[in-house]
């Protein structure tokens, strides 16, 4: 009896240690453009600082996996969905359709991310690339993947009004209008790599997937860097420290913090509690860099963060048809499409 309630009590604290997950893995990802900041400051370009971030990131997930060769097993089978005339993708196909990812779609869009970085204030672009989860419903509707329910109206309609208020609201922060162009250029390629990631990430364990998007990332900034004339690394420690911190804390921790969370909260909890990323950009722009938003920003952000909530909360009845059969499904690939940012949709 003694060790069934201490099973039960021990199976309680690891429940409820879901959320607290998610939102580290929410305030690591909402760093990164401070670290990113701080890192142009100490004198890294944003070449570099890409090149050794997806790097690192990369060599650090691949030792994970040779700790955790579990990790590298995919559940048998076809994925959750996937209709049952739909031939299965062979390996390899799937594998470099992983590659692609991040060669393609994660390093375009880190590129326009921090290349928006160099020229506005941090708050401003995490609030501007937070659209990305509307633009993804807008587009699988569009696409036939889901349908336009009144609740996904409403979401739409806020997060449009929210974001016009963030724009037009620039009073106290470094508004740049190509800053906020590569920014939203950033989300529409984010909702684009989603599309596609959506694609395979029920075929791949999660974290082999990262390593995967990671290296096929590092892979294209490093050709670039060949064709280029290189990028330059003689900057000083406190450079490397933040290139560290992106690629450590940003990256490696944030996604496996977020998979912790995910296998105890399931993705519609984990994807609710990622909007608490933007939150933590603000407040630690606000506190490390001097950055403020104005009340109609303010205001404009928190009609995006609780358009974002809404279209997790759907009805219980097309919650249960959605998710049935069979109930015994892998919640790290049910969260992998929904948490962005994080790794499927990674920041």
């Amino acid at each position: 009896m003694n060790h069934r309630w201490t099973w039960r009590v021990w199976s309680l604290i690891l429940v409820g240690m879901g959320p607290a997950l998610c939102l580290w893995s929410a305030a690591c990802f909402g760093a990164m453009a401070i670290f990113g900041k701080l890192a142009y400051d100490a004198g890294v370009s944003p070449g570099a600082l890409l090149l050794v971030r997806f790097t690192l990131a990369a060599v650090l997930l691949g030792l994970v996996l040779l700790v955790r060769p579990g990790l590298r097993r995919t559940e048998p089978g076809p994925y959750r969905g996937e209709p049952g005339n739909r031939p299965s993708a062979t390996r390899g196909r799937v594998l470099t359709t992983a590659i692609g990812l991040g060669a393609i779609g994660y390093a375009t869009q880190a590129s326009l991310f921090f290349s928006a970085l160099q020229l506005m204030d941090a708050s401003l672009l995490s609030l501007i690339l937070y659209t990305y989860p509307v633009l993804v419903t807008v587009a699988a509707v569009l696409l036939g993947r889901d349908r336009l329910t009144p609740g996904r109206g409403a979401a739409l309609v806020a997060a449009s009004g929210g974001t016009l208020l963030v724009l037009i609201g620039a009073g106290g922060v470094s508004f740049h209008p190509l800053g906020a162009l590569l920014a939203f250029a950033s989300a529409l390629t984010y909702t684009g790599y989603i599309l596609v990631a959506d694609t395979v990430v029920h075929r791949l364990p999660p974290v082999l997937l990262a390593a995967l998007v990671m290296a096929g990332a590092a892979g294209t900034l490093g050709a670039r860097a060949l064709f280029t004339g290189g990028v330059d690394l003689d900057f000083e420690a406190p450079g490397w420290f933040w290139l560290a911190c992106i690629a450590v804390v940003s990256t490696v921790v944030a996604m496996l913090t977020f998979f912790a969370g995910l296998k105890r909260t399931g993705p519609s909890t984990a994807a609710i509690l990622s909007t608490f990323e933007p939150v933590v950009t603000t407040a630690l722009a606000a506190l490390i860099l001097g950055e403020s938003l104005t009340p109609v920003q303010l205001a404009g952000g928190a009609l995006v963060l609780s358009s974002v909530a809404v279209l997790q909360l759907r009805p219980t009845r097309t919650r249960r048809r959605d998710h049935a059969p069979p109930p015994a499904a892998d919640p790290e690939a049910q969260g992998a499409q929904d948490g962005a940012g994080h790794p499927a949709a990674v920041s």
